[in-house]
């Protein structure tokens, strides 16, 4: 069961958001893609926790990063044209670790 935690989780932080550039960004979806794995740097903020890393913490609102203000700072990054990709990137990067707290639980 671990495993597929692991696949799951894993898949929808590298696999689905290049399935997403193909499909919703097709004329510049390499990029997309990029910007979408480079939203992964929000974990930088898994450093200050004790200990960095445990598999069955929830991020959600534990790391500043994570918590419900950065989340609704993320979807008024929707908005402008400019910050819109970083924006889906971050959202669904943040839906993808509550759902790992939805496998946790």
């Amino acid at each position: 069961m671990e495993i597929l935690r692991f696949v799951t989780h894993y898949g929808m932080h590298f696999l689905i958001p290049g399935f997403i550039a193909f499909i919703f960004f097709k004329d510049k979806w390499k990029t997309t893609w990029l910007i979408f794995i480079l939203t992964m740097l929000i974990d930088i903020d898994h450093l200050f926790a004790t200990p960095i890393f445990s598999p069955n913490r929830c991020s959600i609102n534990f790391h500043p990063l994570h918590t419900n203000y950065a989340i609704v700072l993320y979807f008024f990054m929707l908005a402008p044209s400019k910050t819109r990709i970083i924006a889906i990137g971050l959202l669904f990067h943040i839906l993808t670790d509550y759902l790992d707290c939805c496998w946790i639980k």
